[in-house]
């Protein structure tokens, strides 16, 4: 296989001379591969040994790993037109990490799957009938399910013995009441599983965990965090469980996205297919890949392109994006029966002051009062940025679902 390599694992040394248990997250999607490789070692929160991902799948594939303190430490190329599987583009992580980093063992492997239907909410060891199960639930996220799968099928030829545990993004929804999960469609569709599921759970769970830890008085009471990145979404919180949330059956509902509509007048998508003859497949592209602050903007969609542009579509689309942020936490407040903090996390909602800012300035009619030094330094760990006066506090906490897959990997597999 032609390759370029960049500066290997040799010499690094995570051991201390002692081999140590190391767990993999993967999280696979149509064109990416993410990854995080967890030190076990420790009784306490597991340590970044390394992390990384596979890019350009399907194009040309890149590899590139770095440490904890973002030094690189591995990088492969793969030639341009060839096909590769996940078993191929795998076998290489598996084996640098085996081979080639020195005092680390893998011990169980964990792997976000967007939807585990009604059924599967809590973490799960793989096995055949899991795998079998979780197939099935495909129509209900067909551009995530099958490649989520096709990871976990690719360690488990590779690896036929490395214990693996899927963890799903939907999972921390389950206990929302019926009259939230319930779409107003005849009910026999209901039996077939259409209903509101809500995703970005594994985030959320573990910003649940986070504020917890730095505002405990708070993580009690009503709060509402804000996924904000590519994908965005909200999830009101109860005492640290999700009561509601803005994605719904798929992961199109809700929010403004990059290159996702939100919700969207179901007649709208009538109107596409009769006017102008959009079969399904074209409808699904407009729909995912063409809509959203892209569709909206004509320029891009990324939140910091469109922050930096003088396009009037771009400033359209920021507005849109705030106006549509704002619009479903005043809705999220009617299923909380009140607010008393609001959380920004992911991409936008960490890196992106003036999305902050023109939100809260937008709920400014409950007290709300933001901390505007406070709001504009550079996101490094958890941080309050509303002002004392505030009567709802606003957070900053950067997410980290790999984190929470390896802490759901290792109590698994420890209790199994």
């Amino acid at each position: 296989m032609a390759q370029k390599m960049g500066r290997g694992f040799s010499g690094q040394d995570f051991g201390g001379g002692v081999m140590v248990d190391a767990i993999l997250v993967i999280n696979a999607g149509s064109s990416s591969i993410k990854f995080a490789l967890y030190d076990t070692s420790a009784k306490g929160r597991l340590t970044t040994i390394a992390h990384g991902q596979i890019e350009g799948i399907g194009t040309a594939p890149h590899l590139l790993v770095h440490d904890a303190q973002q030094a690189v430490l591995a990088e492969r190329y793969w030639p341009v037109g060839e096909t590769h599987t996940h078993e191929d583009l795998l076998d290489p992580l598996l084996r640098l990490i085996e081979q080639e980093l020195s005092g680390v063992a893998l011990c169980a492997v964990g792997h976000r799957v967007v939807h585990g239907g009604e059924t599967y909410f809590r973490p799960a060891r793989v096995d055949a009938a899991l795998i079998e199960a979780l197939a099935k639930l495909t129509p209900l996220a067909p551009l995530h399910q099958p490649h989520n799968l096709a990871a976990i099928s690719a360690i488990a030829a590779l690896r036929p013995g490395l214990p693996q545990i899927a963890c799903f993004d939907t999972g921390f929804h389950h206990g929302i009441a019926p009259v939230v999960s319930r779409l107003a469609l005849p009910r026999h569709f209901a039996e077939e599983g259409v209903r509101r599921y809500g995703f970005h759970g594994l985030s959320y769970e573990f910003i649940a965990r986070a504020l917890a830890a730095c505002a405990p008085a708070l993580a009690q009471g009503k709060v509402i965090a804000a996924h904000l990145g590519n994908g965005a979404s909200l999830c009101a919180m109860d005492a640290g469980q999700s009561v509601d949330t803005t994605m719904g059956f798929t992961a199109l509902d809700g929010l403004v996205m990059g290159t996702r509509t939100g919700s969207i007048d179901p007649g709208a998508v009538l109107y596409l297919m009769q006017q102008h003859g959009l079969d399904a497949a074209a409808i699904e592209d407009v729909l995912y890949h063409r809509s959203g602050l892209l569709g909206v903007s004509g320029v891009s969609a990324d939140m910091r392109d469109l922050l930096a542009s003088r396009d009037p579509h771009a400033k359209e689309a920021v507005e849109l994006f705030v106006f549509r942020c704002a619009r479903e936490m005043g809705a999220l407040m009617t299923s909380l029966g009140g607010l008393d903090g609001i959380v920004f996390t992911a991409g936008i909602g960490e890196h992106a002051p003036d999305i902050r800012a023109a939100v809260a300035a937008r709920l400014a009619f409950l007290g709300l009062v933001l901390d505007r030094a406070a709001n504009d330094q550079p996101t490094t760990g958890p941080r309050l940025i509303s002002a004392t006066e505030s009567r709802v506090a606003l957070w900053v906490i950067p997410t980290d679902e790999e984190a929470m897959i390896a802490e759901h990997t290792r109590t698994s597999v420890a209790d199994s």
